[in-house]
This record gives C-alpha cells, structure tokens and sequence, in this order.
C-alpha cells in the first residue's frame, strides 16, 4: 500500500501495524487504514444528483415491470443465480449460468468447485431474504451469511461466520503487506468499534437519497473488510437486501454484478478513491449508474419473458392443451432447466403425467432435451428462449 496516498486522507487515517505474515515466513511493520465513522451529510455534484434520481426511477421501474408477471416470485430463482455467477466471477470465481441452474439437480460433490462456490452464493442470499424479514440488517444477521458463503471453499477457515482476529491485506501474496493495494483495519477494538458504527449508520434516520446512502454503506463496509474472506460478496449482497428491507424493490431481482465485473478495475479504484481522496462524488454516480443501467436491463428482460410467455400461452391454447402443461409452461420462467421429477414436485403430481407435460412441451418448442448425460439425471430439458434472455450479456 502506498502510504503516501492515504497520509492526507480527509476520511480516514493510517495507524501502524505488525505481525507475522506465515505465507512469506517473515515479519512485518507497516500501516493499515482506518475509516472515519461515514458523514451526516455529503457533498454532491448535480451529474451525480441526476444520475441517483434517474436509477431511482429506474429501480422503480423495474418493481413495476417484474409485478406484471404471473408469479413475480418465479423470477427470483433465476435472477439469485445469475447474481451468483457474476458476482463470484467478480472475486475470480467463474462458471456458466447453465451449470448453476443445473446445479440444483445433481449431486453437490460431483459439481465443479467454482460452482460449488458459486451455490454458496445462492444458499447464502436464499437465507439472507429469510433472515431479513424479522430481523435488521447487522452483524447478526451478515455473519450466518459469510460462514455460508466461504463453506467448503479455500476460506472456510476456523474464524468463518465471525469477524476476522487476524491482519489481512489487499494484493498478491506472494509480494507481501508492503506492496499491496490496499490494508484494512487490523483487528481487535477497531475494526468491532468500525462495524458497530456502520450498522448504526445504516439504520440511522436521515436525509439521504436511499441509492446515495446504500452506496456510502457499501464503500464503508468493502472498506472496513470485516471478515477473513468473502466480503466482497457479501457486500454486494448487502445492497440487495438493502434494496428490499427499504421497500423499493419488492422482489431482489437486480442484477448489479454483470454491470460490475466488466468494469471491476473501475470498481475498486473508485472505492480506493474514497479512501485516499474523499471523492464519495464519483463513487455515488458509478454506483448509481450501475443501478440504473441494471434496472432498465431488468425491464427490458422482463418485457421479452412475457412476450414468450404470451406466445407460448398461444400455441397452447391453439393446440387446445389445458391443465398441468398450462401451468408448467408458466414456471419455465424460473425453470428453464428442468427435470421430469422436478416437475412432478412442482405440481404435486406422480411422474406420468408430469412426464407427458414435458413431452407436450418439447413437441410445441418450448423445450429441447439435452442430450448430454449429467451424472446422477436421467433426463433433462432447457427452455432455449428463456435461457437466451437470462444469459444474455
């Protein structure tokens, strides 16, 4: 880390650290940077005024549109894990979208381990969605989550799901704490008195716009750095469910991680800019600027999955076909990989005519079998068009 950037920060300071760095065999003396608690207010240009109110709008936009569909509910399976892929891609975690919707049908042990990683990521924002309906967002609540997120992974350490007792860095460790981009503050009382601060000031009432706050939370919490692995995640996942506790979003089907990670340098440089220069301005309209773009993205899918939807609710009807091939048709939206048995479970219903819904399915169009073989299925069936919008760039 270079010192000289963050000697004359106006939001933090650097304190002088030392420890034993096990990886390199050796000790080390150097600084870590400590966060001011965040400010009551925060200057901004009228660019970035702009650009939180046009996200705002679009983040309103977007609530409207994915309440027009049938069963919203239905579209956050799918959107969870596209989330998933490109968030975990962000931190150098890489696996298809296919293979994560697959996921769910084969055995955990013969998945890939970026895809195992990758569930990880869904099982902890599933729980996440849970746990924030009777509870505030806090330590309590983020911890479960971190220790679900680095499970089975290389950071499933002995300090998972709690705050981190070691120094940790930012940068190759092969080139040790000196070069790094970036030190974190060190354990112990600081880093517990920068957490309890950031939880108050998140559910602290006051006049910010609620995009402009969420990203000041975010910069603070990427910052601060609190657990030994998974942060950048878990972070990440934070403003979702900020996004859903405030009500703006009523289901948490923004994807803001696909926008990010073609621009991750861009990311971190501009929440380093923060640290060393106190530029929350353009920090704010990054942030907002990815929100907005994914929200009308959002839309747009939105807008495509019920034109399908209407389209093949015409073939149906055209081909006279009624009942449970009716309502599976519907779930393809969060389905569109699908097994028989899975349909069966959907409906309630034993594996013949869940079997034949399929069938009737695959001879409209509507889905195609794969002919791969996956370990442990006999049978399974993608829905193409809905596929092409979820994974589209």
């Amino acid at each position: 880390m270079k010192i000289e950037e963050f000697e004359g920060s106006p939001t933090g300071q650097l304190v002088p650290i030392s420890g034993y760095d096990a990886y390199l065999d050796c000790d080390y003396r150097h600084f870590a940077y400590v966060p001011n608690p965040l400010p009551e207010a925060v200057s901004l240009s009228m660019k970035t005024q702009q650009m939180v109110n046009n996200a705002s709008m679009s983040v309103g936009r977007l609530d409207f549109a994915v309440k027009r569909l049938p069963n919203p509910s239905l579209l956050v399976r799918p959107a969870l894990r596209r989330e998933a892929q490109s968030t975990s891609a962000l931190e150098g975690t890489y696996a298809t979208l296919e293979e994560v919707l697959e996921a769910d049908y084969i055995d955990e042990a013969s998945a890939r381990a970026e895809v195992r990683e990758v569930m990880n990521y869904v099982r902890a924002a599933e729980m996440a969605l849970h746990l924030v309906r009777e509870k505030p967002i806090c330590l309590n609540v983020i911890a479960p989550l971190q220790a679900e997120l680095v499970r089975r992974t290389r950071g499933d350490g002995w300090d998972k799901g709690r705050l981190r007792e070691t120094n940790v860095y930012i940068g190759e460790r092969s080139s040790g704490i000196e070069k790094s981009r970036f030190v974190p503050p060190p354990c112990g009382d600081r880093l517990v008195e920068g957490v309890s601060a950031w939880e108050k000031w998140v559910h602290t009432e006051d006049d910010y716009p609620l995009l402009v706050k969420i990203a000041m939370a975010h910069y603070q919490f990427e910052t601060l750095h609190p657990f030994s692995d998974g942060n950048g995640r878990l972070g990440r996942l934070i403003v979702t469910l900020q996004l859903v506790t405030a009500g703006v979003l009523t289901y948490p089907v923004l994807n803001l991680s696909p926008w990010l990670e073609p621009r991750k340098e861009d990311y971190k440089d501009l929440l380093l800019r923060v640290s060393t220069v106190g530029d929350f301005d353009s920090w704010v309209r990054f942030f907002s600027e990815a929100v907005h773009h994914q929200a009308e993205d959002g839309v747009q899918r939105i807008e495509e999955l019920l034109t399908f939807q209407a389209e093949l609710r015409q073939k149906l009807a055209d081909a006279k076909v009624r009942g449970m091939v009716t309502a599976l048709a519907d779930d393809l939206l969060g389905y569109p990989f699908i097994t028989i048995p899975e349909a069966a479970a959907l409906h309630n219903v034993t594996y013949p005519p869940a079997k034949r819904a399929i069938e009737t399915l695959v001879e409209l169009g509507a889905l195609r079998e794969l002919a791969k073989q996956t370990p442990g299925i006999t049978r399974m069936f993608v829905c193409d068009p809905v596929m092409r919008v979820l994974s589209r760039n």
